[in-house]
């Protein structure tokens, strides 16, 4: 009686009974008992016909059902009517128990059978266990209708196997995946059924791989699906064991369709693309723009973002890195747009004032770049690439480690360019003289590792800057 008395105090009591019984006396005396032991009866009914209409409209939460009665409709089919409208658990009654009549009334699942006569005890032990079998089977029905509306309503292919390897079930989102009727496969042996290849279009045994990994749970990523009309779709692949006191019950894959996300990432790849023409187009038109003011230095920037980029390289300095080098050299004397086009052009050697207005342009180009966002310090860059190791550059006169490794290079890469280069006032001096000036300044005025690498560019590897 302790778990009687759990189950009600749980259940809030849960003692409403129905009687189906068509001999008075007997009826009279269950009903009796009943409310000895603590239940309500809320009727008592002698026909099948009744049986069903006064539980449909009363809703007990139990049926004592007797199995002969008067009438065209006995208990069981009765309980027949009433499990087709509601759940309510039925016991039965009855003085025979021959084989026919047990097997007529297996077929409603009935929660108890009492046979007559019986002792109270006999019946309150039949009464609450059907009521807790009842309260724990609804309880169950109503989580696997929970987990089935889930299960169907998950956008990924949920696929269940049994331990042989064979499918169990699958959700809704399969048909769309697999594009057929995938609960005809249910009981087909998933690797043969389901079949899969890499990107080279190679066949993967996805359950053999979870075998030989001989974990509880992996992904795969970008395999590649086999629709039934040909199709390659790319999938990911999360594979999952369901395992009960170390032994393996079965496994659940999960498929997620990677084609909107591939589709995604080439149409941003494709806008990124997009961007950096963009970008690029920016930059090369800024640098036009200066060159206009300076005919005859035409090319100067690019091949001096050449010249630095290929020494960038042979440092093995990081992709990005290079690419902002590349980027301040095109730019570097961006701010020769202030200097009046006489000067730049004037074939003979500047005055101070002169040589000081176009000492101006580092910064100049500095106040033209700073606003921009670039990923790199293009506007620093620009502002030091005529700044020396021993503080004899120019704007601000810094010195050794003041100064930007990039500022260092692109110095480097400026001087080699405009000495090799035909100007206003000179012919080109050639690359042996260009070689020569670094040199002589390595350690000093330029950075001894750049220009080692600089003189290796040139004479060992046959860089031109042409």
């Amino acid at each position: 009686m302790i778990a009687s008395n759990i189950f009600k105090s749980e259940e809030n009591k849960r003692n409403n009974i129905l009687i189906v019984e068509d001999e008075a006396i007997v009826s009279l005396d269950i009903k009796g008992r009943l409310s000895v032991l603590g239940y309500t009866v809320l009727d008592i009914v002698k026909t099948g016909e009744l049986a069903v209409e006064r539980t449909l409209e009363l809703e007990p939460d139990l049926v004592l059902m007797d199995i002969m009665l008067d009438g065209e409709m006995d208990g069981i089919d009765a309980a027949t009517e009433i499990l087709k409208k509601a759940d309510i658990p039925i016991i039965y009654l009855t003085a025979y128990a021959d084989e026919k009549t047990l097997e007529r009334a297996k077929v409603t699942e009935p929660f108890g059978y009492i046979i007559k006569p019986f002792e109270d005890r006999e019946l309150n032990l039949a009464i609450e266990m059907a009521l807790y079998k009842h309260h724990a089977e609804s309880t169950l029905n109503e989580n696997r209708r929970w987990l089935k509306t889930a299960f169907n309503s998950i956008g990924d292919t949920i696929i269940t196997l049994g331990k042989d390897g064979r499918i169990r079930s699958v959700n809704k989102a399969a048909e769309q995946l697999f594009q057929f009727e995938i609960t005809d496969l249910c009981g087909e042996e998933f690797s043969s059924s389901i079949k899969f290849a890499d990107n080279e279009g190679n066949p993967v045994d996805v359950l053999q791989l979870f075998e030989q990994q001989g974990t509880e749970s992996t992904i795969f990523n970008r395999l590649q699906l086999v629709s039934i009309k040909g199709d390659n779709i790319p999938v990911s692949l999360n594979i999952a064991s369901i395992n009960d006191k170390n032994k393996k019950k079965g496994t659940v894959i999960v498929l997620h369709d990677m084609s909107a996300i591939i589709q995604g990432e080439a149409a941003l790849q494709k806008s990124l693309d997009q961007l950096r023409l963009a970008f690029d187009e920016t930059v090369t038109s800024l640098s036009l723009m200066s060159e206009k003011r300076d005919p005859y230095t035409s090319g100067h920037q690019q091949r001096v973002a050449k010249i630095a980029c290929a020494i960038a390289k042979r440092m093995n300095l990081p992709e990005k890195t290079i690419q902002g080098i590349s980027v301040a050299g095109v730019l570097h004397d961006v701010g020769k747009i202030y200097i009046p086009a006489e000067i730049l052009s004037k074939p003979t050697r500047l005055t101070g004032i002169e040589l000081s207005l176009v000492k101006t342009h580092p910064e100049v180009g500095y106040d033209i770049l700073k606003g921009i966002p670039f990923p790199w310090p293009v506007a620093d860059i620009v502002l030091q690439h005529h700044e020396r190791l021993d503080g004899s550059g120019y704007p601000k006169g810094l010195s050794a480690a003041e100064i930007l490794p990039e500022a260092r290079i692109i110095s480097v890469a400026d001087v080699v360019e405009a000495m090799s280069s035909h100007r206003p006032y000179r012919a080109a001096l050639g690359l042996d003289k260009a070689l020569g000036e670094i040199i002589r300044g390595r350690g000093t005025i330029y950075d001894a590792e750049i220009v080692d690498v600089c003189i290796k560019l040139f004479e060992e590897d046959g860089f031109t800057i042409e």
